[in-house]
């Protein structure tokens, strides 16, 4: 979804990087603003001028690293790897660049420029290495809180934190999303949200799509808070192209559906969060209803068919496993000592012993809801999956696990599954 050229990433801060070649050569050879960088070798002097008055971004690299290799303790070699990164950026090789970098930061750990390159880099080299991406969010942890450089002014830091706050709370989330941590992910990504100095800025990459990543982390965190993620996977979806905006609309539709109970209101949720960030006080998703308790649907479904023996065998299953004491004797009753046959799929079975999955819900998760117990051992015992048709006597059941026990067991010939109506459940 977010597809970001490494060689623009920078591009809006380069400016506010690095000081003008000439401004360099006057402070080298003065001192600084701060009165600190003074270069007293006249050679070293003229190296240095030499390497940074070069217009050739490939030679000016090569004449620094040149310089760095002859002087490696000089006094200027702060300034001298931030050239170099900047030559390296302009040369387009973004190896080169990544080197530079990780060396400027050995010398000045919170360098804001090369933290934002580091951490962006090392990120997309991550590709699924989670050593990777934690090294990328903690350098990332460290850019939000570097401080200005007294060589900088406060419009050019404030230019340069304003491209960098929003990838280091993208590296960090990302991270945190990975270790399935969301609840931290949600913070990162709000603050990346809340970063952006201007609203439309959300409307576009990288921020877009970290949108949407907000709404997927609000569903996916334990619990979930559906509220605000049917509101930013809204948001998302308003501006997302396709076939990302399908993705998103569906997703939002699904959860909104699933908290509301229907699609009603939603529209008017769109167009609020079409044009707010963030939900507004006009947001109040009303829930739906809870659903009836498995005891409150085994109730009604006896309700709606007073006579047991007319119910289907996955509604008097389902009563027996989750109706309460009298609802489950009203269907035991009926059933105790009754001979019927039982369709199923083999769970397990010996000679003596069979267990089947027969209501819906206990083939889709393949556990045994019946037990058939044979009245003499089995010639061939069925196979582990295969569809089979048992009769037995209802003997005796359990709730939990619930589980029907039946006796004098004796086998039909395998056929084709046998299908029955049974009440489908929510």
């Amino acid at each position: 979804m977010k597809k970001v050229v490494i060689a623009s990433v920078l591009a809006l801060a380069s400016s506010t990087l690095y000081l003008p070649s000439a401004a360099l050569a006057q402070d080298a050879a003065a001192g600084s603003q701060s009165g600190q960088i003074t270069i007293k070798d006249p050679a070293e002097y003229n190296a240095y001028t030499s390497a940074i008055g070069q217009s050739a971004p490939a030679a000016k690299a090569a004449a620094i690293e040149s310089f760095l290799q002859q002087y490696p303790n000089t006094v200027v070699k702060n300034e001298m790897l931030e050239q170099l990164v900047g030559a390296y950026q302009a040369t387009g090789d973004t190896a080169k660049t990544y080197d530079a970098a990780k060396r400027l930061l050995q010398v000045d750990p919170t360098n804001l420029r090369a933290l934002t390159f580091v951490v962006y880099v090392t990120k997309q080299q991550a590709n699924g290495d989670q050593a990777k991406l934690d090294e990328a969010a903690a350098e990332a942890q460290k850019g939000l809180t570097a401080t200005k450089p007294a060589s900088m002014s406060d419009a050019d830091f404030q230019k340069l934190k304003d491209v960098a706050t929003p990838i280091f709370y993208n590296v960090i989330a990302s991270d945190d999303v990975a270790k399935k941590d969301y609840k931290d992910a949600i913070e990162a990504y709000t603050s990346e949200l809340k970063s952006a100095k201007d609203p439309s800025q959300t409307t576009q990459q990288p921020l877009l799509a970290d949108t949407y990543y907000l709404g997927n982390a609000y569903v996916q965190e334990d619990p979930k808070d559906l509220v605000n993620g049917i509101w930013f996977l809204t948001r998302a979806a308003q501006y997302l192209p396709d076939p990302y905006k399908t993705n998103a609309e569906k997703a939002a539709e699904y959860w909104y559906n699933k908290y509301h109970g229907s699609m009603d209101g939603f529209d008017a949720i769109k167009a609020l969060a079409h044009d707010n960030v963030f939900p507004t006080d006009a947001y109040k998703p009303v829930p739906a209803p809870p659903p009836p308790s498995p005891q409150q649907l085994a109730h009604n479904a006896l309700t709606q068919q007073p006579d047991p023996t007319k119910l289907a065998i996955g509604d008097q299953e389902y009563i027996l496993s989750n109706g309460n004491q009298e609802d489950a004797q009203k269907v035991w009753s009926v059933l105790q000592n009754q001979t019927t046959k039982i369709p199923g799929v083999v769970i397990a079975a010996t000679a003596d012993s069979v267990q089947l999955a027969v209501s819906d819900d206990s083939k889709q998760s393949q556990k045994a809801d019946f037990t058939v117990n044979m009245k003499t051992p089995l010639k061939e015992v069925p196979t582990v999956g295969s569809t089979v048709t048992l009769i037995g006597t209802f003997d005796s059941y359990t709730q939990n696990p619930p589980m029907i026990i039946m006796k004098d067991g004796e086998s039909e010939a395998a056929k084709t599954p046998v299908h029955h109506t049974t009440r489908r459940r929510q």
